[in-house]
């Protein structure tokens, strides 16, 4: 599910959220970076049980509607489209989804339900749902689309339930582009003959990249004076003061890789942080870190340091 860059992203807010030294509790610190980490899982987790009752609640709706002794000619001729979406119930008649989010109590939608209410009103009134009842002909390749463009049109970027998350837990905010993407890529994905396990994503590709994650914090941690008298020596024009944490942060991470992490090119490294730095950082910080970056590099060519292994790398 969560690609390198992610992970970047991951350890720069560990990073950034510590404020010690070497001599601080590495392995406190670790830990955050990884419940951080496997807090995503639930955060998607959470979306998807959403979903769920997103589904429930149509066939209330329309159950409600159903046994109303007085009904309308739209009550007469109840649209069930939602209710009867293939994708909806292949999501909601997963089992192992279901063991997942009871076993990590994510279903607090209950408790919760006014967030599920306002993005219920949202679809019925909106030209997706309208669009979506007068199809005659149902097929899941249809259902398919119509969820995708609900989750992408209207839940995804509702302010409620963004506010939502970030009572819930902080570092969530973060990470619903992440989570979101995820959720938008898995499901178009999906088949009427997929597997339960197709909703269920490994958090990492592989160890290796778990692996990546821990290393690169635990090495900028435990060099991160030295990386901060590395970066001293690069901007010695420039008040310290005026240079942003997450630059600070960035340019660490990007030092680390640089140094200690000999497979990955330098140039790799060198795109990875500046896309961030696009996203988190400040306007020009892409180019200040460019510029820093640029300058490391040429000095560690120019004296033989630090030289990456592996065919065509430098």
């Amino acid at each position: 599910m969560l690609n390198r860059r992610h992970i970047r992203i991951k350890v720069m807010q560990s990073m950034y959220a510590f404020k010690g030294t070497e001599s601080d509790d590495l392995l406190r610190e670790q830990k955050f970076l990884l419940h951080s980490l496997e807090s995503m899982y639930d955060l998607y987790l959470a979306q998807l049980v959403l979903i769920i009752e997103l589904h429930k609640k149509s066939k209330d709706h329309n159950e409600r509607i159903q046994n109303k002794l007085v009904k309308s000619e739209a009550d007469k001729n109840l649209n069930l489209n939602f209710q009867e979406n293939q994708l909806l119930h292949l999501i909601s008649s997963n089992t192992m989804l279901q063991e997942a989010i009871a076993s990590r109590k994510l279903n607090f939608w209950h408790l919760d339900f006014e967030y599920v209410d306002i993005l219920f009103k949202e679809i019925l009134k909106s030209e997706l749902y309208r669009d979506y009842c007068l199809e005659k002909d149902s097929s899941f390749k249809k259902d398919k689309h119509f969820i995708i463009d609900v989750f992408t049109e209207i839940i995804a970027p509702n302010e409620k339930l963004y506010d939502f998350f970030e009572d819930k837990k902080l570092t969530w905010v973060d990470d619903l582009p992440v989570v979101n993407t995820a959720i938008l890529r898995i499901l178009r994905k999906l088949k009427l003959t997929s597997p339960e396990t197709a909703l269920l994503p490994d958090l990492f590709k592989d160890e290796d990249d778990l692996d990546f994650g821990k290393e690169l914090f635990q090495k900028t941690f435990l060099n991160n004076s030295n990386f901060t008298d590395e970066i001293a020596t690069k901007t010695t024009n420039w008040d310290s003061e005026r240079l942003a944490s997450i630059d600070d942060v960035l340019l660490k991470m990007a030092i680390c890789e640089f140094q200690k992490f000999p497979s990955i090119p330098v140039k790799v490294t060198i795109n990875e942080y500046l896309e961030i730095a696009k996203e988190y950082s400040t306007p020009k910080s892409s180019l200040f870190i460019n510029g820093i970056l640029d300058k490391i590099v040429k000095e560690y060519q120019a004296d033989n340091k630090y030289l990456k292994s592996g065919r065509g790398l430098m």
